[in-house]
């Protein structure tokens, strides 16, 4: 990879190396060979959670665990670093093996993902902590500041928290039908609320997303009632 690409990336992420070889590391897929970036993808994580968690921390003082919790977990998942991944144009970039390329690599999200990790783990190995805070702030400070862990629950989640705050009882969670070949099932879940007069039901691929789907129902009958 040329000097001048990676310098197109440096200015990207605001951030020069002192060892350009860490990122060339950093962006080299395991299908490239032996030397690849997944080490540095691990150290990545593990300094991401923790700085994303100080933000989220700092940010939000009035949040309690669950909620800085749910915010993090948001943050740090697949598809945000993939996000991030696209917003840096990291299929320029990455290297990859001959097959993975062929088959459109540089674009899949999990591998976009990945390298923006080992990315965070090459600057803290080459310039330390402050210089990781300082990219990771940039790159997720946005999102830090604006994520809202309330729409991040899931409707079985927001239904519970609501019935519990007027001390209502729970909702029930029936599956009422299950059809479709072995591969390819489709679960059928009724939610009750027993203390009224209220349920939904919903038909999903597998029996949680089914509950989700039917407490959304119930939870839009039980707020517009």
């Amino acid at each position: 990879m040329g000097g001048e690409s990676l310098s197109a990336l440096e200015r990207r992420i605001d951030y020069r190396f002192k060892n350009a070889e860490l990122l060339n590391l950093a962006l080299t897929h395991k299908s490239h060979g032996r030397d690849n970036n997944e080490r540095l993808e691990f150290l990545g994580d593990a300094v991401l959670g923790y700085v994303v968690g100080g933000m989220l921390f700092r940010q939000h003082p009035d949040w309690r665990e669950d909620a800085l919790s749910l915010a993090r977990a948001h943050l740090v998942r697949g598809v945000t670093l993939a996000e991030i991944g696209q917003e840096l144009k990291l299929g320029e970039f990455i290297r990859l093996g001959t097959g993975e390329r062929k088959s459109g690599g540089s674009d899949r999200s999990s591998i976009q993902a990945n390298a923006v990790e080992a990315i965070i783990g090459a600057v803290h190995e080459d310039g330390g902590i402050d210089a990781a805070v300082a990219l990771i702030e940039k790159l997720f400070g946005r999102r830090a500041r604006v994520v809202n862990p309330e729409i991040l629950k899931d409707p079985k989640t927001q239904l519970q928290e609501i019935l519990q705050s007027v001390q209502r009882p729970l909702p029930e969670y029936e599956v009422v039908e299950v059809s479709g070949e072995a591969h390819a099932r489709r679960y059928t879940v009724r939610c009750t609320l027993t203390d009224a007069s209220l349920s939904g039901k919903a038909t999903a691929s597998s029996r949680r997303e089914a509950e989700k789907a039917a407490a959304q129902t119930v939870m839009d009958q039980y707020v517009n009632d």
